[in-house]
């Protein structure tokens, strides 16, 4: 069937329709930008708002009754586990925040399931910073051959290290791997099989949303032009 005949856009206002709509297209891609850093950075807060309280109870455990740190500590996981069913409810569906926010779940439920019991180790996993966490391990290993670290704390950190490189892909070194399978206990191993299935969601969420995306792109791939009154539509190909 042939296209009914349309008047010719001249080729200044032709350019500018396609200016326009890159513009705004542009612009809008800038704003999901800046507002999904703004989320990221809200919540990081919040998570580093949480380990800081852990990191003092156990600072402070000394002084506490068993009964009032293991009741703090409680309340503490409480909330880091309302803090992680947030978090799954603002990455659902979101190719980008699943991207960005991906360590941070991966973290938490690290802590959640006692899995990894340092603060400092989970704030870093969480922010994906694995040259942070091998300049830690670097510095435990010297704290532990001039003997100012317990080897029970340093099996205990160096695990929970190894296993957050491993799961913000680091290659790790044989020995490393052989650390990792000697030495990790039902925590850890429990942690592991959490975190693959979580893996595996964010992946089947990952293609859900990229059909979907696919399926859509007609609904984008038009720009509109006003001339003479008249509406012309322009079928584009998006890049």
């Amino acid at each position: 069937m042939p296209f009914p005949s349309l008047e010719p856009i001249p080729g200044t206002a032709f350019l500018r329709c396609i200016y326009s709509a890159f513009y705004e297209k542009i612009k809008m891609a800038s704003r999901g930008k800046t507002e999904t850093s703004k989320l990221k950075q809200n919540l990081e807060e919040q998570l580093d708002r949480l380990m800081q309280q852990l990191q003092d109870l156990e600072e402070c455990r000394e002084e506490l009754e068993t009964d009032e740190y293991e009741e703090t500590k409680k309340e503490t996981l409480e909330q880091l586990s309302e803090f992680n069913d947030s978090l799954k409810k603002i990455m659902s569906g979101n190719m980008t925040l699943v991207d960005e926010l991906s360590g941070m779940q991966l973290a938490i439920q690290a802590a959640i399931s006692q899995a990894f019991k340092t603060p400092e180790v989970i704030r870093l996993f969480a922010k994906k910073q694995p040259g942070q966490l091998r300049t830690r391990l670097a510095e435990m290993d010297r704290d532990l051959m001039v003997g100012k670290l317990e080897r029970d704390i340093y099996t205990q950190q160096k695990l929970e290290i190894l296993t957050a490189l491993r799961k913000l892909g680091e290659k790790l070194t044989s020995d490393d791997e052989a650390f990792l399978s000697t030495n990790a206990g039902a925590a850890l191993s429990q942690f592991e099989k959490v975190s693959t299935d979580l893996d595996l969601g964010w992946w089947a969420c990952c293609q859900g949303t990229v059909i979907s995306q696919v399926q859509d792109k007609t609904l984008n791939n038009a720009i509109s032009c006003s001339k003479r009154g008249k509406i012309v539509l322009l079928g584009l190909m998006q890049g």
